[in-house]
């Protein structure tokens, strides 16, 4: 700021050089306050994916309300155009730059590294070495998913239980393997059928490997598949079986047929990222990790729907016992194997 040399003005200028803070870093920002910019880039499953990107946009949404900042969502087609959705959000000036999906890493790593002085989160991933501008924002969802199985161990009337995954990653892992545990815990009759569709983004993959599933006596599927598990929800409305959600409470769905959904409350994670980014506090190189402790994860209140009560207090045991760290749920085929 240019302070004016008249001394009868000097102390007006001094006043309002404290005053004038920005919304991002509380310092001093010129003669006027500046707007928060956020941008989010969305994976190929787009903000109707009924699922994490969606979550990821509500919860930017959400801090636009609270603290009136600015934002925008790129969605991408291919991942090929995540670099330059990306570069497109720096050229526009934001402030944070959000990526949704681990497919983003090497792309937010890379940009890292040529923009340091702009800040980044991503979603479902960190690095060994986190960037000092980014901020990872990852979830257990292997508790969520066991609190899932231990439903699914309780009401199949097969023993046979499906699950789906979109595409074989570290994070799709916790989901497969924590669902996995649960089931056993509750259920050591049963067995747990996995197949991989290769794609987050193809409903209509995801209803034909079900209806494969349910043909072949399965009678409960968890599809942890963004938009390809959607067309695995809708083949257990037409097949009268039963489904299990992900990410958001899908219940909405087919109220009959999702018996509850493994919340991931990536809304809870972008919203608290930017509410740090708004106060100043945000710390990049350091991940932001959301558990059953944390109220990261869960189960939806619609569960009470068609779970019986019974069900519900063994599953209300069983978390109680994750947060006080007496039950360890596995994340990996190796910590799961190990408890065989």
């Amino acid at each position: 700021m240019k302070f004016r040399k008249i001394v009868a003005l000097s102390t007006v200028a001094i006043l309002s050089a404290s005053m004038l803070v920005g919304c991002g870093d509380k310092s001093s920002q010129g003669s006027t306050s500046k707007t928060v910019k956020v941008g989010m880039v969305a994976d190929t499953g787009g903000i109707n994916d009924e699922s994490f990107n969606q979550s990821a946009w509500e919860g930017l949404q959400q801090a636009k309300n609270d603290f009136g900042i600015e934002i925008k969502v790129i969605e991408s087609k291919q991942a090929s155009e995540y670099i330059s959705n990306i570069d497109s959000l720096i050229d526009e000036g934001m402030d944070l730059v959000i990526g949704v999906g681990n497919t983003m890493k090497d792309d937010i790593e890379t940009e890292a590294k040529n923009y340091p002085e702009q800040k980044f989160a991503i979603i479902d991933e960190t690095y060994d070495s986190i960037p000092e501008n980014v901020t990872p924002i990852l979830f257990k969802e292997n508790e969520a998913t066991f609190l899932t199985g231990l439903i699914a161990g309780k009401m199949t009337k097969t023993n046979e239980v499906g699950f789906i995954g979109g595409m074989e990653n570290s994070v799709i892992s916790r989901f497969e393997y924590g669902f996995k545990y649960g089931v056993k815990i509750s259920n050591k009759d049963a067995d747990v059928k996995a197949q991989y569709a290769g794609t987050f983004a193809d409903a209509a993959k995801g209803k034909s490997i079900a209806n494969q599933m349910y043909g072949n006596n399965i009678d409960i599927i968890l599809s942890a598949a963004g938009g390809t598990g959607l067309g695995a929800i809708e083949s257990a409305k037409e097949n009268n079986k039963y489904a299990i959600g992900v990410d958001k409470d899908q219940s909405s769905l087919a109220p009959d047929n999702v018996l509850t959904s493994a919340l991931k409350k990536v809304n809870v994670g972008v919203y608290d990222t930017v509410k740090e980014l708004v106060e100043g506090s945000l710390k990049g190189g350091e991940a932001k990790i959301y558990g059953l402790k944390e109220n990261g994860v869960g189960i939806p209140d619609s569960t009470e729907k068609l779970v019986p009560k019974d069900v519900l207090d063994y599953v209300n045991t069983m978390m109680e016992k994750v947060k006080n760290d007496e039950i360890k749920v596995p994340a990996t085929k190796a910590e799961y194997d190990s408890k065989k």
